[in-house]
């Protein structure tokens, strides 16, 4: 992995965030949860413009094992989509912290960052079996 990921943060659902400034997010799922889903096949993302809220479901990835939700780390508006993903889902499993983002995100409340998990935290979370 080119990219330090010890300035992301994480959910409990496996998103990591990396903020890109004060009201903007990049969110795509961790290398723990690609391995965990397998090849992953489709990727069906949020329209941009559409208002999110955390803890939501924002949309879903298939992989050849099994579908599973991606669920919005923190509320906003959706600024981008991954369009790459559309064509080329198989990013997610090979640059999950790069080209494999999801969608970036305009906070609502910065405030929920601080409800999120920092690396080490997370890596916490996951050794103790967190699903």
């Amino acid at each position: 992995m080119t990219k330090s990921i010890l300035n992301l943060l994480y959910s409990r659902e496996h998103e990591w965030i990396l903020q890109l400034d004060k009201d903007r997010v990049r969110i795509g799922i961790s290398d723990y949860a690609q391995r965990q889903l397998g090849d992953i096949v489709f990727v069906e993302n949020p329209e941009v413009n559409e208002k999110v809220t955390a803890n939501e479901s924002i949309g879903t990835i298939e992989s050849v094992k099994t579908a599973s939700e991606i669920y919005a780390p923190v509320s906003g508006t959706i600024i981008r989509v991954n369009e790459e993903l559309q064509d080329a889902p198989e990013i997610m499993n090979e640059q999950p912290y790069e080209a494999g983002w999801l969608v970036e995100i305009e906070l609502s409340s910065s405030g929920e960052l601080q409800t999120l998990l920092n690396e080490e935290e997370y890596q916490i979370f996951i050794n103790e079996g967190g699903e």
